[in-house]
């Protein structure tokens, strides 16, 4: 298994796993419950996917980038999810940017060559992704990384966990 295949796979079990959790939020309270005022929420976790896979996008080719500045401000870094579910687009829409936004990082990962892989990002990028490699590493371990939290959220619901 070469680089891309191993960076394909590691965005697409993580990605089933997301998609296997989000399964069970179906009320727009459940997609906006939190176990503590300031944790993250389903909801909030499927619109920061979608921005950070954008922003990853942007690295790669701007051209097929689709920030929107309310998403950003919604679910960007730094933000505050809400509990309430008014303050948000209905989740099917949230989760069609989600889905979009990772189809089109993979259609670029597809189109990339090992050589490319190993190019290095553009200077505006964060020290820590080096090359274009690292981007794809990056967005595999943060999906796991707000995962977890989405787990906690459903326990706290009272679903069991999910395997993949």
């Amino acid at each position: 298994m070469n680089e891309k295949q191993r960076l394909k796979r590691q965005l697409e079990f993580a990605r089933g796993y997301t998609e296997g959790l989000l399964k069970s939020f179906e009320t727009p309270e459940q997609w906006t419950h939190q176990v503590h005022e300031n944790a993250n929420h389903a909801l909030w976790f499927a619109g920061h996917m979608g921005v950070v896979d954008d922003f990853m996008i942007s690295m790669i080719d701007p051209s097929k980038a689709a920030a929107r500045a309310d998403y950003q401000e919604k679910f960007g870094m730094g933000s505050q999810p809400s509990s309430d579910p008014s303050n948000y687009p209905a989740p099917e829409e949230v989760l069609d940017y989600m889905r979009d936004r990772r189809k089109v990082l993979l259609g670029l990962l597809e189109g990339l060559s090992e050589d490319d892989l190993a190019k290095a990002t553009p200077e505006t990028a964060p020290d820590f992704l080096p090359d274009v490699a690292s981007i794809f590493e990056l967005v595999a371990w943060h999906e796991g990384l707000h995962s977890g939290q989405v787990s906690v959220a459903r326990r706290g619901l009272g679903q069991a966990p999910v395997h993949s």
